[in-house]
């Protein structure tokens, strides 16, 4: 499997489990060779062999029983920020989930599903006066993709406003799992190694203040994205994790950023094909129309040779990969 944990190109019997699934959930709901640059931040990437978007906990648990039963490697899908897809595409069931809801279900703690987009829970806790989700405004991702690489911005995780994760295991058994027990890290969670599916996440937030302070503290977190992130170009976010001082050997003078050791190396607005390196941001990849996901792979490791070299960091990727790519 490529970095991430996701399916290469070995598939199982495909077509037995898309004329299954079709017999049971209708014939327009499961696709077959569906472009997925268009659900993705990078815009780029080749087609899914198969596609469903389960609408619920027991579509999502009968599509995982039969790709199981199929042999087929299944990838959840979510915003499409934060991954890059291979050009050849991904082999096996793409499940894309379309689970939204969002409600209170105890005193300062909201229940938000997977599919909601991580913005939007920000936008409805502000509108009921609870706060610790203002500093995610603006984030393009999905909850499920942040509980999957426990999201971080402005020094702080996602992982500290989480109470408990709703998880669907291979087998599709639902487990609750307190924040302890979810292995989170920096970019990192259990998610990404046991093969479980995020269902929904619990946050615990902080009641007693009101919408109007909430919303001012959330445009000044937008603003600070604004000002530092290229927001008006396709990417994926940062693309490397930033390096430890200590660990990792960071030159005096030289901020624990993988954005200024990029910079530094004078890799900042480096191009190939439709990719670059952002004038804005350097830990971000931007594309142009006609980019490809080689591209953008190529333009990486050119970042991480070029830092290496020149400090003998080795950065080390937030991006996850779908599908197949050379050297992977």
């Amino acid at each position: 499997m490529p970095a991430g944990g996701f399916p290469t190109n070995a598939a199982g019997d495909v077509k037995g489990l898309a004329a299954m699934l079709r017999r049971v959930l209708g014939e327009a709901r499961v696709r077959e060779r569906v472009a997925l640059a268009p659900w993705t931040t990078f815009r780029v990437g080749g087609p899914a062999d198969v596609v469903f978007e389960p609408e619920n906990l027991d579509e999502l648990r009968l599509a995982l029983a039969e790709a199981k039963r199929c042999g087929v490697p299944v990838a959840i899908l979510g915003g499409g920020s934060n991954i890059l897809i291979a050009d050849g595409g991904v082999r096996g069931l793409v499940l894309r989930l379309r689970m939204r809801g969002i409600r209170a279900c105890e005193p300062a703690r909201v229940r938000a599903e997977s599919a909601c987009r991580l913005n939007g829970v920000v936008r409805w806790a502000i509108a009921h006066e609870l706060g610790g989700l203002e500093r995610w405004t603006g984030t393009p991702g999905t909850v499920g993709g942040a509980i999957c690489g426990n999201a971080h911005f402005g020094g702080r995780l996602i992982s500290d406003v989480v109470d408990r994760v709703e998880l669907v295991t291979p087998d599709g058994e639902l487990a609750v799992v307190p924040n302890g027990d979810m292995g989170f890290a920096y970019d990192r969670s259990r998610v990404q190694t046991s093969g479980e599916t995020v269902v929904a996440a619990v946050f615990a937030l902080s009641a007693g203040e009101s919408a109007e302070t909430l919303r001012r503290r959330a445009r000044e977190s937008l603003a600070i994205r604004k000002r530092t992130q290229p927001l008006g170009a396709p990417s994926a976010g940062c693309v490397f994790q930033n390096p430890v001082r200590g660990r990792d050997p960071v030159p005096a003078g030289v901020p624990a950023s993988a954005g200024a050791l990029i910079e530094v190396a004078g890799l900042k607005g480096s191009r190939i094909g439709g990719a670059m390196v952002s004038a804005v941001h350097a830990n971000f990849i931007v594309t142009q129309p006609g980019a490809c996901a080689a591209d953008v792979r190529a333009l990486i490791e050119r970042c991480r040779l070029g830092v290496r070299q020149a400090f003998g960091v080795e950065l080390r990727e937030e991006l996850r990969y779908l599908g197949e790519f050379e050297g992977v």
